[in-house]
């Protein structure tokens, strides 16, 4: 019943499904993630990194949205066990 380590949204991998437990940054940054629909307790899907690595793309709320790592750096996610699909 042990919950995974709390991580930054930056560090998951194409595929992995997380639920966001907190939000950093600066305030302007922090409004802005929520009008992206960046809220805790929302599940994101990291669906793939661009070419050079930067930024990555995630699907949350039925869309898909991109992020510089340096943004995402600012979301802690804990890991969802369930990776199906």
């Amino acid at each position: 019943m042990s919950m995974s380590e709390p991580t930054q949204l930056h560090l998951l991998k194409p595929g992995q499904k997380a639920t966001i437990i907190q939000i950093g940054g600066a305030i302007a940054l922090r409004r802005r993630f929520i009008e992206m629909g960046i809220v805790k307790g929302e599940t994101i899907l990291v669906e793939r990194h661009a070419p050079l690595g930067d930024p990555m793309e995630y699907f949350i709320k039925g869309y898909h949205l991109a992020l510089r790592k340096e943004e995402a750096a600012h979301i802690k996610v804990i890991l969802n066990g369930d990776t199906n699909g």
